[in-house]
């Protein structure tokens, strides 16, 4: 439990009064009004450090999911950087081919009207 000064000191003010309460109900003596008040602020204090123990806990755990989603951010990352990678790849590859292709074409073309002049003269 991470108790500050404060806590520790408001706690250690009303110990001696909470064991006297105790030790008077104890011996069946009743309680008066300030008995009462000092019982609900001890219940209080504990109450209070129960809230904190579990925020700390809440605290710790979202730290933890910010760690797992930067991971999984990471990952997510490399992988789309992969596939952007293999994208860019086959565009390349494919306007390679498409070029190898039309230049094929071209020279047929060129070629056969060549040979079309040649013959029509």
């Amino acid at each position: 439990m991470n108790k500050t000064k404060v806590d520790d000191m408001l706690i250690e003010m009303i110990s001696p009064k909470i064991k006297d309460i105790e030790e008077r109900f104890s011996r069946g003596e009743g309680l008066d009004q300030e008995d009462i008040n000092t019982l609900l602020l001890k219940s209080q204090y504990n109450h209070i450090n129960h809230l904190d123990d579990k925020l700390n806990e809440v605290t710790d755990d979202v730290a933890s999911l910010k760690g797992e989603f930067k991971l999984l951010e990471t990952n997510l990352n490399s992988r789309f950087d992969v596939f952007e990678r293999n994208i860019e790849l086959k565009i390349s590859q494919a306007i390679n081919t498409n070029m190898r292709w039309s230049i094929g074409m071209i020279a047929l073309i060129v070629t056969v009207l060549k040979l079309a002049d040649m013959f029509v003269k």
